[in-house]
């Protein structure tokens, strides 16, 4: 008989915050995979755990994925746990967890923490619909592309960043996003937790000013839902579809339209279904 895998959320700050399940599958696992074994060596001694621990991170997660599976293959059950939150939510773990599922293992999630969902929370931004894009490739121009990419999503974006960035970032957010209402929450459930609201510039200002609030763990989030000028399309814009549909097809004057206008692409394209019916 298989073992079991468990995906094991574990603390983004307090070390209390961690469920009573997460403590009693940790210590009754033959084997603990961490990303970093002398960070997640805390946490096991807060709570007295002394499960044995092996490293999996994304180094060696390949190479890792193979002598854990066997392990697994072998009937012991494996918890996989990353420094903070759950894994796999922009850590390291997808590989083992695909290998485990071929292998027709068991995988069973034991939730926790997730400083997405606790910054989305606590934020004051809707939350009826939201978005989560994770960290930003390093390049600049990658980094662009993916804004732009990710400002035609309507809702709520959650981004993750390191204080080496978060100015970079809040710099490239204002000239995509503009005065769109942002939050940057920081150190979640630390000791200097911190949530500061504004505009990206707003943010950025305050962030620059005090050299003790660049750093840290940040979750920025952005408003990105429709904002009270873009509850309907103005003169302005009936032109500009108008005239892009002269020009392209329907689907491209609609993504263009909506590029340029930043407003409700379903609005837009619904307008322009009005007007080209019009002309036919």
């Amino acid at each position: 008989m298989t073992g079991v895998l468990y995906i094991v959320a574990t603390p983004i700050g307090n070390l209390d915050d961690i469920s009573l399940r997460a403590i009693a599958i940790l210590r009754e696992v033959a084997l603990i995979a961490a990303e970093d074994t002398r960070h997640s060596g805390q946490l096991l001694r807060h709570h007295g755990i002394d499960t044995p621990m092996l490293s999996c991170h994304e180094h060696n997660e390949q190479q890792r994925s193979e002598e854990l599976v066997a392990r697994l293959e072998s009937g012991d059950d494996v918890a996989l746990i990353s420094d903070a939150g759950t894994p796999l939510i922009s850590d390291p773990g997808y590989r083992l967890v695909e290998a485990a599922r071929a292998r027709g293992i068991r995988v069973s999630p034991i939730p926790g923490a997730n400083s997405a969902i606790a910054a989305l929370c606590a934020a004051g931004l809707p939350t009826d619909h939201f978005h989560f894009c994770g960290f930003l490739p390093s390049k600049g121009s990658e980094r662009e592309a993916r804004l732009r990419q990710w400002s035609r999503l309507e809702g709520t974006l959650v981004l993750f960043e390191s204080s080496h960035r978060i100015l970079r970032l809040l710099k490239e957010i204002e000239p995509v996003f503009g005065d769109r209402p942002c939050v940057v929450a920081k150190e979640l459930t630390k000791l200097h937790e911190r949530f500061l609201a504004g505009s990206a510039a707003q943010i950025g200002r305050q962030l620059a000013a005090d050299a003790r609030l660049a750093k840290g763990e940040f979750v920025v989030l952005i408003d990105n839902g429709a904002s009270p000028a873009a509850d309907g399309l103005q003169d302005d814009d009936f032109e500009l579809l108008s005239v892009l549909l002269d020009e392209l097809n329907l689907k491209t004057a609609v993504k263009v339209a909506m590029r340029l206008t930043g407003k409700n692409r379903n609005q837009i394209y619904q307008q322009a279904l009005k007007l080209r019916g019009e002309r036919d």
